[in-house]
């Protein structure tokens, strides 16, 4: 039996950041009486740009760190839940320098939790499949909500860390929190440094793709707006207590995602460079979303791959001016670590 819930007014940690800005974007199009209010740090990954244009009645942002216990009992009181993405999330970053995943991932939750506890603020957790660890390339398994947690890289340990923290608040301490695990997400506003944006924006700018290792690591892909409208239902109709993961059934080899973003962009299929393969890289994700679909009837709405590509292809080419300044200082990063 799931519950109901009805928020009016919830706060969106990271929501300046790629996923985060367009569950704001989602929740302002589609849910008419809710307020937003936006907690971003603004690091290099959250930009004011993504929540450009969306109505000031509607949606304020408040720049601040998630970990300032002072700024949280400020601005939490009045609002009826949190959702929280606010993370570091890029693996590369993580392996170079563990301890902001740390601070952020870990310390910034405990910090959501402990004024979500004090001002019973209903809480949803977004964190990711790779808590999991990772799959055989040749194995028919999928994750589920029972899979045990083996994180391989400093940010899925983190992440992991996290939904521990959120499990334990929630039944030592009677929060009201629920946990959402997605696969690998696509579509517009995703920083450059991440796989399919950074591959798209080389074409563009006339430099070589570049692929880890074989490219035969195999992710599971679902456009940010299908997760944006699974985060709203477990939200206001998941169990308390309870995780929901969150896929499309989009698995996809790295070396067959760049082949196509390659001639979907008029490009030779092999125009590209290998590259020394990332420490620990995770071999396969693959999520079972059956306990989403079965409790909360959601299911994807973008479940052709082509398409969403083409759609995500023509946002970066439209919106140039959004990833052209940080373009040179991403691929000059990347060209010190030999990637």
């Amino acid at each position: 039996m799931t519950e109901s819930f009805q928020p009016t007014n919830i706060i969106v940690t990271g929501g300046c950041g790629f996923i985060g800005s367009n569950f704001v974007h989602h929740v302002v199009a589609t849910h008419p009486d809710v307020h937003v209010t936006v907690l971003d740090k603004l690091t290099y990954a959250g930009r004011r740009e993504n929540i450009a244009g969306l109505p000031a009645e509607r949606v304020e942002l408040v720049v601040g760190d998630i970990c300032d216990t002072d700024l949280l009992e400020r601005i939490v009181p009045g609002h009826d839940a949190i959702v929280h993405y606010a993370a570091e999330s890029h693996n590369d970053n993580s392996i170079l320098d563990p301890a902001p995943f740390v601070r952020t991932n870990v310390e910034g939750t405990f910090c959501l939790l402990e004024v979500a506890r004090k001002h019973d603020i209903r809480f949803h957790h977004i964190s990711t499949d790779e808590v999991f660890g990772d799959l055989a390339l040749d194995c028919p398994d999928r994750f589920c909500e029972d899979t045990p947690y083996r994180p391989s890289s400093p940010y899925s340990s983190t992440k992991a860390s996290s939904d521990l923290i959120v499990r334990a608040w929630h039944r030592t301490f009677g929060v009201r929190a629920t946990i959402s695990n997605c696969s690998n997400n696509y579509g517009p506003y995703q920083h450059i440094e991440k796989f399919i944006p950074r591959q798209i924006t080389n074409i563009l700018e006339g430099i070589r793709p570049k692929l880890y290792g074989t490219g035969e690591n195999v992710r599971d892909w679902v456009h940010t707006e299908d997760h944006s409208r699974a985060v709203w239902e477990v939200l206001t109709r998941g169990r308390i207590g309870e995780t929901y993961l969150i896929g499309a059934d989009g698995e996809k080899s790295n070396i067959d995602v760049l082949r196509s973003i390659l001639e979907r962009m008029g490009r030779p299929a092999d125009e590209f460079d290998w590259v020394r393969d990332r420490p620990g890289h995770d071999r396969r994700y693959a999520i079972d979303a059956s306990k989403l679909t079965r409790e909360l009837g959601w299911s994807p709405v973008h479940t052709d791959f082509s398409e969403g590509l083409d759609a995500t292809i023509a946002w970066y080419r439209d919106n140039r001016a959004w990833w052209a300044d940080v373009k040179a200082s991403t691929e000059a990063k990347y060209a010190a670590q030999g990637q």
